[in-house]
């Protein structure tokens, strides 16, 4: 029997370096597997980052390049689940999913303060001051996802009560 392993490190690096360039998939993709997540991911300020911008603004490249950083090489508006998880081509299968090692090693990116302050920085025309550790709670996705339940953030709206007849 031949050995597997020069065969898999070969096509796990030749992916890895591929997943740089990996084709976006957009939000729904992620809505299947993580649909708590992607309802956090959408009532944020994240998934409408293109409508706070003016007509002009919205053709000016300094401003695109935080509020709609995919666009022009992707076709994707606003700030997506992969503007900072990186293109998921690669992992998106459930079974590279479900390998936390496999997917970061294909594409998947464990954004950091680091990464949001490409956009969250000194130059943005913001009027406050960029909090990371405030700010993490405002784009919180991951809390529900882990406890499968849909709009674990404070600010995200509740559902309306069943009305009785």
């Amino acid at each position: 029997m031949r050995a597997r392993g020069p065969w898999i490190l070969s096509l796990v690096l030749a992916l890895s370096g591929a997943a740089e360039a990996a084709d976006m998939l957009g939000p729904e993709s992620c809505k299947g597997c993580h649909p708590a997540a992607y309802e956090a991911f959408n009532q944020s300020k994240h998934a409408r980052a293109m409508d706070s911008l003016s007509d002009a603004q919205k053709q000016d490249a300094r401003c695109l390049s935080c509020h709609g950083p995919d666009q022009t090489a992707q076709g994707v508006s606003h700030v997506t689940c992969e503007t900072c998880h990186g293109g998921g081509q690669y992992y998106s299968p459930a079974y590279v999913m479900k390998d936390a090692e496999l997917a970061r090693l294909v594409g998947l990116v464990d954004p950091s303060e680091k990464s949001c302050r490409t956009c969250h920085d000194a130059s943005s025309p913001s009027l406050k001051p960029f909090d990371f550790v405030e700010s993490l709670k405002a784009i919180d996705h991951w809390s529900a996802e882990k406890t499968g339940k849909k709009g674990a953030r404070a600010e995200a709206p509740q559902p309306e009560p069943a009305k009785k007849k």
